[in-house]
């Protein structure tokens, strides 16, 4: 899957068949900024429009654009997984935590 980009902001994109239209909204922020077009192309530029306003509201109000996250993600997997994990981390003289942020940075930019 391809995603909408502008200035390190990404878009969540779907088709609503109710209004006739793509609606998106800015991922990766705690408020709720959302888009629309009729085309891509209406839809790009509204993006653009919305991650501009988003920018420009939070200098002007002294607010973090982005949502601050801590670094820290908790995830629970299947025992084996585990294991598995940490023995493929091993192999490749890795920690478990260096295995598996190599491997989140691959699929990240790999979209």
């Amino acid at each position: 899957m391809k995603t909408m980009k502008y200035k390190s902001y990404s878009a969540r994109i779907e088709y609503s068949d109710e209004d006739l239209c793509f609606v998106g909204h800015i991922a990766g922020i705690s408020d709720i900024v959302g888009f629309h077009g009729e085309s891509v192309s209406d839809l790009r530029t509204a993006f653009e429009v919305a991650v501009d306003d988003y920018l420009y509201v939070c200098e002007k109000t002294g607010k973090l654009p982005l949502k601050p996250y801590s670094g820290k993600l908790m995830v629970r997997v299947p025992p084996k997984m585990h294991a598995a994990v940490a023995q493929a981390a091993e192999v490749s003289g890795k920690s478990i935590n260096q295995w598996i942020v190599d491997k989140l940075d691959q699929a990240v930019h790999s979209y």
